[in-house]
């Protein structure tokens, strides 16, 4: 019995990146997954999760101007607000 080929899911599909975006987590195009992680990777390496709960993160300038704002932003709003930056 020959196996159907798995089909790559939506987050998989190499997508663009801004300008902004690209200043954090490099040049595109790269599935969704891979920006995320790289999103992350930033996030931790410049400690902006809030020491009194890691769940809120404080922009730095650079994540600031992706985000629109320097105001904190909860990590389950994160994944939202970068959406626009990816095409």
């Amino acid at each position: 019995m020959a196996k159907e080929a798995k089909k790559n899911s939506a987050f998989m599909k190499p997508v663009h990146i801004s300008a902004a975006l690209a200043e954090i987590v490099g040049a595109g195009p790269m599935p969704r997954t891979e920006v995320t992680k790289k999103l992350w990777d930033y996030i931790k390496k410049h400690k902006l999760q809030s020491d009194k709960d890691k769940r809120n993160i404080v922009p730095d300038a650079k994540l600031g101007k992706v985000l629109g704002s320097n105001q904190v932003i909860n990590m389950f709003s994160l994944t939202s607000a970068i959406a626009k930056h990816l095409k």
